[in-house]
């Protein structure tokens, strides 16, 4: 059997959640050892399905730019879930001190910004170093840790990740609609909605077509194959998720304005400048 889907960008979010959880490796951590969660929309998604709690959310690209919060967060934007109980580590030491407990049968969970199709990620820093999770993230790989990483197709890149990581610099970006931003290279697993999906049934997931119109930019449209009861498996979870809207604490979701408390870290940025 076939059936054909096509998801919204939130809504392919909330696939990846439900695919994440799916993953063995997630499912004996969160019971038995520890998930830490670095805060972006995708993983506030992820951390809904697994403990029914948004994340705060710091930097977002917007219809104007490289944007961040306007206000300080309401919600921890990283998350250590410890053997099923919820820890906030939204502070330097705590996050340090919390991937350095980590062991090679606990997860992380970050976001990216841009991936490739030979499994390279980035994710973008608009503060220098990308604060305190920029500065650990790339050593967790040397701890033996699992990292998933949790990216919907839309932010698929033509060229080599290595590339874009060239070209970007919070330095040297003289003008930006929003905060410049550099990129820092994440190593781990990608999890986008296709393998979400076909971690959830015994299927095959191939995207047809991408991106739409009238809310459906980025999208993916997906063709789903497989026997009859796997099939609609999947076509019942699209049901549940379908109108899905983005996730996030209320208040994080808010960007930030000319002369808000992330103004004083953003370079090029030309509403800062007073150029818009």
């Amino acid at each position: 059997m076939k059936a054909q889907v096509s998801l919204t960008v939130n809504e392919a979010k909330r696939i990846i959640a439900k695919g994440v959880r799916e993953l063995p490796l997630v499912k004996k951590a969160l019971e038995e050892g520890k998930i830490l969660l670095k805060g972006g929309t995708t993983v506030s998604a992820i951390s809904e399905e697994l403990v029914h709690l948004p994340l705060g959310i710091c930097g977002r690209v917007s219809p104007r730019g490289t944007k961040c919060s306007k206000f300080n967060l309401d919600a921890p934007h990283c998350m250590l879930i410890d053997k099923g109980i919820v820890k906030d580590i939204d502070e330097e030491e705590r996050f340090e001190a919390s991937a350095l407990s980590m062991g090679e049968e606990d997860v992380f969970i970050t976001g990216a910004n841009i991936f490739d199709v030979l499994g390279n990620a980035a994710m973008m820093a608009g503060v220098p170093f990308g604060n305190f999770p920029g500065k650990i993230i790339p050593a967790i790989n040397s701890e033996g840790v699992k990292i998933i990483i949790a990216v919907g197709l839309e932010k698929l890149s033509p060229i080599p990740v290595s590339q874009s990581i060239n070209a970007a610099g919070r330095r040297s970006i003289e003008l930006s609609f929003g905060m410049a931003v550099g990129l820092i290279p994440i190593c781990g697993e990608i999890i986008h909605e296709q393998k979400a999906i076909e971690l959830l049934a015994d299927v095959q997931a191939t995207p047809i077509g991408m991106g739409g119109i009238l809310g459906a930019e980025g999208a993916t449209t997906l063709v789903i194959e497989g026997q009859s009861q796997e099939v609609h498996k999947i076509v019942d979870i699209v049901k549940t998720i379908k109108g899905s809207n983005i996730s996030g604490s209320p208040k994080s979701l808010i960007e930030c304005e000319r002369g808000s408390i992330g103004c004083r870290d953003d370079v090029g940025c030309m509403y800062k400048m007073k150029l818009i």
